[in-house]
């Protein structure tokens, strides 16, 4: 179990709350919510104190875990002692992006169905002002195994829900009226503080002044230790929350010597702290001693674990205490943060030591440790707290630093910022006294939000001038900025951004020659770098069709990232894409869910949008297109664009639903082969002729799919008119075109007239041929075997239910779909609900019965 912080020994079991708590721990929410002081902790510690019987996760928060890789981190540590594997999942971080990322949180729903009567306490919850992890947190808690509970307790309401889970699962909700005080509570804390039982006036004082506020209380019982007259001090107390804390903190401050005053207010400075630590930047010799005091004193100090290693003084205290260290000693806040970043970074905690540089405005030595930084923490998906780092930096300290502005700008842009990125990055680059080496990395990085960014003509733009940047003579020294700008990787990322740039476009031919020659650039031998490029020549060719080609690429830039520890990655996204387009022209559109979704899932951690979009294509591709207003924001690059148009249209003819005719553009396109395809269908054939003549198309080797789609027009067009031989002869053409490569898209997207032609060709039937017609009947007729299901299986399910008779592990399986083993075991769990079925023996003879496999 995950420990509960430490109760101080004046604290009074309140047994009636805790009943509460027991009668709610079948829902899966508990909310705690009331201003600071009212006890919410204490609260929860005596109750998970009374449960051993529950196994509990405990999460303290503060504001580093805004952080999605921090707070990920913490939680999986959490999660550990009740759900042993937990760290496991910690690769999934690297596709969180702003927030833990669907992957992890469906895992961790899985985990704790694995391991059930876990109790997930997330204490200080307010602290988390990050929108996208409190929106996950709900999401959890939606979709929580029956077994397992959550609480969140916050000074404030957490955003999102609350109505839906009053209505759904009789939330309980505590809030300040429930965790005030009565008199018999607070009589017997003031006793337990001072050794003295209270008269009834005095606890009626205390009450009235302070409605019951248990940081009020028991300050005012800490006080009342020094009083002459305890009846008169507490008929005295009177005013606000604040203004009773401040005075009675006054009050507890003045009881103590001033050599313990002084140290209690330097103390403040630290978070969280270790004897070690204290010891290193205070002149303390024996600090474990002092926390004990501190402990038995009762001033507001807390243990965080278990192993009496780290504490914190009460959020309250910690401030006020902050408050008047200040003005007093003006320099020794930063003073001890400093020396506080001395020790973590001389114990390897470099976050913890910028942490504390930030904190204490050291903005110049921060920045240092940031520009230190190794690539690793790029290959760990961890730009985005490089981007919050930076952020915390005034601006103009920043533009003091053009390394650490540009820095800032790649950071926001690898981590899900790009527009605001890209202003940073066009706004060094427009200063006159930036050196040339900076020159040449922004203008790269510029190119390289081509695939985040809508403006192909500026990266491309962006592209050219970072080459003939890095091929002048002599070279322009370049700063290292975390390992990633170096020459020849900004050769190979400016080249590599160019052929992005021409693939959004859709100009394929441009696209391949400028990624080959990234794939052949020095910087390639860089493997995040190499499968990315991989998986982008892969959709290259996916578009043109060389489907074979397309698959061994995006299979090479798998195993590569799977050999360097990088399929959990937003590297491999473009491959992933490139496999799911591959099966929807091969006319398998379900048999890639798996790679489908992945591919989107790391195009989307980083919002790369240009990709994100290539994957809602793969989805309406797959006849599964995404919720409405799910789709990604701002227009979807040419390529995209052309081919939505077409599916769009294409639904609707083939639907038989009038509407307005395509109408396609001059140049060969996804939008002019369905505008042909819906004239044939309406028995248009001038219409259909005229548009194939002005296209002027022209054959090429190295893009099949046209020539395969301009035999099967013009074929479809000669029967029309009434030339069988042509007929026959264009589309045996296409056929035998269409095996060499596995292109079976054409045909089915062409219609049912077109596939009763293929049918009835007069030629031998070729085992491409009866594939071509399979498929169509499959996409022409779709059923639906599991119908019997109360919850339909989902396409990843589907793929994955036709593999469970082969027998293979769950390792075995994650290799064969380039996923992880977690993700392997999530989706069989889910499978085997939806079947009713305890086991995978089970679940084959259940599906063999619904004719699923």
């Amino acid at each position: 179990m995950t420990p509960a912080p430490s109760t101080p020994s004046h604290t009074v079991d309140r047994p009636t709350l805790r009943a509460r708590l027991d009668g709610a721990i079948g829902a899966p929410l508990t909310v705690v919510v009331a201003p600071a002081g009212s006890g919410k902790t204490v609260l929860l510690a005596q109750w998970v104190a009374s449960r051993p019987d529950q196994r509990v996760a405990w999460l303290d928060l503060d504001a580093t875990d805004d952080d999605p890789p921090q707070f990920a981190r913490r939680l999986l540590g959490a999660l550990a002692a009740v759900a042993p594997g937990a760290c496991e999942l910690l690769p999934l971080l690297k596709i969180g992006g702003i927030g833990l990322g669907r992957p992890m949180l469906e895992s961790l729903a899985l985990l704790l169905a694995d391991h059930p009567g876990a109790v997930l306490i997330f204490d200080d919850l307010h602290n988390v002002s990050n929108r996208a992890i409190i929106d996950d947190l709900w999401w959890l808690a939606d979709h929580l195994p029956p077994s397992t509970h959550m609480v969140f307790a916050s000074r404030t309401d957490p955003r999102l829900a609350l109505s839906q889970h009053r209505l759904r699962y009789s939330l309980l909700e505590l809030r300040q009226a429930e965790l005030a005080f009565d008199a018999d509570v607070a009589a017997e804390v003031v006793q337990r503080i001072t050794g003295t039982p209270p008269s009834d006036a005095t606890v009626s004082s205390l009450l009235d002044s302070t409605e019951g506020w248990a940081a009020g209380v028991q300050l005012g019982a800490i006080s009342l230790r020094s009083q002459d007259d305890p009846e008169m001090f507490a008929g005295r107390l009177a005013g606000t929350d604040r203004l009773i804390s401040e005075y009675l903190s006054e009050e507890v401050l003045s009881a103590q010597s001033e050599e313990r005053r002084d140290l209690l207010l330097r103390l403040s400075v630290l978070d969280r702290m270790t004897p070690s630590l204290v010891e290193s930047v205070l002149p303390v010799e024996d600090a474990a001693s002092l926390f004990d005091e501190l402990e038995r004193d009762s001033m507001f100090f807390v243990r965080i674990d278990e192993q009496h290693e780290w504490f914190r003084f009460h959020h309250l205290f910690r401030d006020l205490l902050r408050y008047r260290l200040r003005p007093r000693h003006p320099a020794e806040e930063g003073r001890i943060l400093a020396a506080a970043a001395d020790w973590h970074e001389a114990h390897g905690d470099l976050n913890a030591a910028i942490e504390s540089l930030l904190q204490g405005r050291a903005w110049s030595r921060a920045i240092d440790l940031l520009l230190a930084r190794g690539r690793d923490v790029y290959e760990r998906g961890e730009m985005t707290s490089i981007a919050r780092w930076l952020g915390a930096v005034p601006e103009a300290d920043r533009a003091a630093r053009p390394s650490a502005q540009a820095l800032y700008g790649i950071s926001l842009g690898m981590s899900g910022g790009a527009a605001l990125g890209e202003d940073v990055l066009r706004g060094l680059a427009a200063r006159s006294d930036l050196e040339p080496g900076l020159v040449v990395i922004v203008q790269a990085y510029l190119s390289a939000l081509v695939q985040f960014r809508p403006q192909i003509s500026a990266a491309l733009a962006a592209s050219r001038e970072a080459l003939r940047l890095l091929g002048e003579r002599p070279a322009p020294r370049l700063p290292d900025l975390m390992g990633l700008t170096h020459a020849p990787l900004l050769e190979t990322l400016s080249l590599g951004s160019r052929g992005r740039a021409h693939l959004f476009a859709g100009d394929l031919p441009e696209a391949r020659e400028w990624l080959t020659r990234s794939l052949e650039s020095p910087g390639a031998q860089y493997s995040a770098y190499r499968i990315h490029l991989l998986g982008s020549l892969a959709l290259v060719e996916a578009w043109a069709g060389r489907l074979q080609v397309a698959e061994t690429l995006a299979e090479e830039a798998l195993e590569l990232a799977s050999d360097v520890n990088l399929l959990i990655h937003p590297a491999p996204a473009d491959a992933y894409l490139a496999l799911a387009l591959i099966a929807v022209h091969r006319g398998q559109p379900h048999s890639a869910a798996f790679a489908r979704h992945e591919g989107g899932v790391r195009a989307a951690s980083n919002q790369r949008v240009q990709l994100m979009w290539i994957a809602c294509l793969a989805c309406v591709l797959s006849d599964d297109p995404p919720q409405p207003g799910s789709e990604p924001a701002g227009a979807a690059p040419p390529i995209v664009q052309d081919a939505l148009d077409a599916a769009r249209h294409r639904a609707r003819r083939l639907a038989g639903e009038p509407g307005t005719p395509a109408r396609g553009p001059r140049a060969w396109s996804a939008r002019l082969v369905e505008a042909v395809a819906d004239a044939l269908t309406g028995r248009r054939t001038a219409e259909a002729r005229a548009l194939l003549e002005a296209a002027a198309f022209t054959p090429r080797d190295d893009m099949p799919l046209c020539t395969i789609e301009h035999l099967v027009l013009t074929g479809w067009l000669a029967h029309l008119e009434g030339r069988a031989g042509d007929c026959a002869r264009r589309l045996s053409a296409a056929l035998d075109l269409a095996a060499e490569h596995g292109v079976v898209s054409p045909f089915l997207w062409a219609g049912p007239d077109l596939v009763r032609l293929v049918d009835g060709l007069p030629t031998v039937s070729t085992a491409f041929r009866r594939e071509v017609l399979q498929r169509a009947r499959e996409s022409l007729r779709p059923s639906s075997p599991d119908g019997e299901l109360a919850e339909p299986l989902t396409d990843r399910e589907r793929e994955l239910l036709a593999y469970l008779p082969s027998r293979l592990t769950n390792a075995e399986l994650a290799a064969q779909f380039f996923v992880s083993v977690n993700t392997i075991k999530t989706h069989t769990a889910h499978i085997y609900r939806k079947l009713d079925a305890p086991n995978r023996s089970a679940a084959v003879a259940r599906a063999s019965e619904l004719g699923l496999i």
